[in-house]
C-alpha cells in the first residue's frame, strides 16, 4: 500500500484505537503507549502489504494481538482493568476479530465468575450487559426499584473483580466424585417413590456429601465440586425443598445420615451381628420347632399344605423384628427425628459411601437386595408385612405403596368369605397371596399361600418366644453393641447425632442387618432349607389381624 493510503487509514483509526486501549489499560499513560504501538505496527504493516482486502479487520487484528502481548509482558489481567469499564468484556460491539488465547482465557474466566453471583445479581448483569436493557427496563421487568438495580450492578462488579483476582481450587471431588453405595430409608415413602430416586445423579449425591459435616454456600459447594454454581443452585433448592438439605441463611447443611465405614468399623459391625445372630436365630428356631405355636398361630403354606420350612422363613424375620419390645430403648421416638416431605413421605434417609480400599461388611451384596420390612394396614382390620430379599421374588416395586391398598382390601374381603370376582381372584393369585384351582362358576378352590396369624392373641404368643430370648441375652447384646455404637457416633456430625441414635437404639430389633444375619445363620447351618421356585413369590410375607 502506498504511503498516502497508509497514513489515511492510520489517522482515521487513531481515535478508535486510543479509546480501545483506554478501556483495556490501567492508566491513561499505558493506553497512550499501547495505542502508539498499535498504530506504528499498523502503519508499517500497511506499507508492506498490497493484499489487504478488509483494512478494518486487519487493523483490529493487530490491535488485539498487541493487547495480548501487553497482558502477557506486563502480567496484566482483568484485575488491572478499570472495573467501571468491565462491560467492554461482557459484550463486544467491535468488528469480529480473532481473539488471542490470552484474551479468550480471560473472557472465559469472567463468564465463569458471573455464575458465582447471586441469582438476582446474575439476572441483572445478563439483562444489562447481554440483553442491552436499560436500568429502568430491568427494574420494571424484575419489579424492583431502579436504585436496587444500580446497587446490584455496583456490587456485581466488585464481586467479579474479586473473583478474577483469586484462583479457585476444586477438591478431589471434581475428578473423583463420591458414589452412594447404598441408599435407604425408614418410615413412610412419598408419592415420588423410593429415596434413591432423589439421588440418581452424581451431582445430587455429591452436593449432599460436600455439606455432610458443615454448612456451605452454593459458591463453596461449587468450588469444591469444580462445577458452575448455576448447576448447584437449582439442585440444592430441590434437595432442600424435599428435606434432604437444611437451609441456614445462605448456607446448606446435610439432613441425611451418610456413613463412611472404615475397616475397623466394618469389623465391629460384622462381629456384633454375627455373634448376636448365632445366639438368637438358633434358639428362636429351636423354640418354635418344639412348640405348638406354628400349628396354633399360623395358617397358610403353598398349595394348602402346612410347610414348616416355609412358615419358618416368614416367622423368623417377623419375630426378629417385632419381639423384645420391653427391652427396647425408646428414649428417642421416630416422630422426634423424621422429615416430612412435600410428597407425603415421613422418613429418615441413609446413605453409605465405601472407600475403594475399604473391604465392605459381610453380606454387603446381599443387603442391597433387601427391601423392607414393609407393613401396611387397613385401620382396625388387617396388616400386611413383607420383605424382599435374595431368596424371594422382587415384589416391592416403585408403585408398591399404591398397589398394596388394593391388595389389603381384597385380602380383607377374602378372609371374611366375601365372594370376589374372577379377576380379583386372579389378581391375588398373580401376586402370590393365594392359590386357585378350577373356575368360579364350577368347582373352585382357593388357599392362602402366605402366612396368616389369625388374631392378636396368636401374634402375641408368637412374639413371646422371641421376647424371652432377647430378655435372656439382653446384657450380652448390650456388650456387643457398645463398641460399634461408640465408633459410629464419633463419626456422626453433631447436628445428626439424635437422628443417628434413633437407628442405633433399634439394633437387634426392626433391623434389616440383624434379620439378614439371622437368616444367613440358619441357611448356613442347614436348619433352614432354601425355598422352592414357586414359594419365592409368597416368601417372608405375614398377614395378621390387628
Amino acid at each position: 500500500m502506498n504511503r498516502a493510503d497508509a497514513e489515511k487509514w492510520t489517522t482515521e483509526y487513531l481515535k478508535s484505537v486510543f479509546g480501545f486501549a483506554l478501556k483495556k489499560c490501567r492508566s491513561i499513560e499505558d493506553a497512550e503507549d499501547l495505542s502508539q504501538e498499535i498504530m506504528a505496527k499498523v502503519y508499517v504493516a500497511l506499507l508492506k502489504r498490497d493484499d489487504v482486502e478488509d483494512v478494518s479487520k486487519f487493523i483490529w487484528t493487530i490491535a488485539h494481538n498487541c493487547l495480548s502481548n501487553y497482558y502477557r509482558d506486563n502480567k496484566h489481567s482483568f484485575a488491572g482493568v478499570p472495573i467501571g469499564d468491565m462491560e467492554d468484556y461482557l459484550y463486544d460491539d467491535k468488528p469480529s476479530v480473532e481473539s488471542s488465547l490470552v484474551e479468550r482465557e480471560e473472557v472465559s474466566k469472567l463468564y465463569s465468575e458471573i455464575a458465582y453471583l447471586s441469582k438476582l445479581q446474575r439476572r441483572i448483569v445478563i439483562m444489562y450487559y447481554y440483553e442491552n436493557k436499560k436500568q429502568e427496563q430491568i427494574a420494571k421487568g424484575l419489579n424492583i426499584p431502579v436504585g436496587t438495580v444500580k446497587w446490584h450492578l455496583f456490587e456485581a462488579k466488585k464481586e467479579l473483580k474479586r473473583g478474577m483476582e483469586i484462583m479457585r481450587e476444586p477438591s478431589e471431588l471434581k475428578f473423583n466424585p463420591k458414589r452412594f453405595d447404598m441408599c435407604s430409608f425408614s418410615g413412610k415413602i412419598g408419592t415420588k417413590g423410593d429415596i434413591s430416586n432423589f439421588f440418581r445423579s452424581a451431582i445430587s449425591q455429591n452436593i449432599v456429601y460436600t455439606v455432610r459435616n458443615e454448612a456451605k454456600t452454593i459458591n463453596e459447594i461449587a468450588d469444591e465440586l469444580g462445577v458452575s454454581p448455576v448447576y448447584i443452585e437449582s439442585e440444592a433448592e430441590y434437595l432442600e425443598e424435599y428435606g434432604f438439605l437444611l437451609k441456614q441463611k445462605d448456607k446448606y447443611l446435610c439432613n441425611i445420615l451418610i456413613s463412611e465405614p472404615t475397616e475397623e468399623l466394618n469389623r465391629l459391625h460384622d462381629e456384633m451381628y454375627h455373634k448376636a445372630a448365632k445366639l438368637f436365630a438358633n434358639e428362636l428356631y429351636d423354640e418354635l420347632a418344639k412348640s405348638d405355636s406354628l400349628d396354633e398361630c399360623a395358617l397358610g403354606g403353598y398349595n394348602d399344605t402346612r410347610d414348616k420350612n416355609f412358615l419358618m422363613w416368614a416367622l423368623i424375620p417377623f419375630i426378629t423384628a417385632f419381639s423384645g419390645e420391653s427391652t427396647l430403648d425408646k428414649s428417642i421416638d421416630f416422630s422426634d427425628i423424621y422429615t416430612i416431605r412435600p410428597d407425603g413421605g415421613k422418613n429418615i434417609c441413609y446413605a453409605t459411601v465405601f472407600a475403594p480400599d475399604v473391604k465392605p461388611p459381610m453380606y454387603n451384596d446381599e443387603i442391597k437386595k433387601f427391601k423392607g420390612p414393609f407393613w401396611n394396614g387397613l385401620t382396625n382390620k388387617i396388616t400386611l408385612w413383607t420383605i424382599d430379599s435374595e431368596w424371594s421374588d422382587n415384589r416391592i416395586e416403585e408403585n408398591y405403596q399404591l398397589s398394596v391398598v388394593r391388595d389389603l382390601t381384597l385380602l380383607n374381603n377374602y378372609l371374611n368369605d366375601v365372594i370376589l370376582s374372577e379377576d380379583d381372584y386372579a389378581y391375588l393369585a398373580e401376586k402370590g397371596y393365594i392359590s386357585v384351582s378350577g373356575k368360579p362358576d364350577e368347582i373352585f378352590r382357593t388357599a392362602l399361600r402366605i402366612v396368616y396369624i389369625k388374631d392378636e392373641q396368636s401374634r402375641k404368643k408368637l412374639l413371646s418366644v422371641g421376647d424371652k430370648i432377647k430378655e435372656k441375652y439382653k446384657d450380652e447384646f448390650e456388650k456387643l453393641k457398645a463398641p460399634y455404637i461408640n465408633a459410629v457416633l464419633q463419626n456422626t456430625p453433631k447436628h445428626l447425632q439424635k437422628m443417628r441414635m434413633f437407628g442405633l437404639q433399634n439394633i437387634f430389633y426392626s433391623d434389616v442387618w440383624f434379620i439378614l444375619h439371622c437368616l444367613k445363620e440358619l441357611v448356613n447351618n442347614g436348619k433352614s432349607t432354601l425355598p422352592t421356585k414357586k414359594q419365592k413369590q409368597s416368601l417372608m410375607t405375614v398377614l395378621f389381624k390387628q
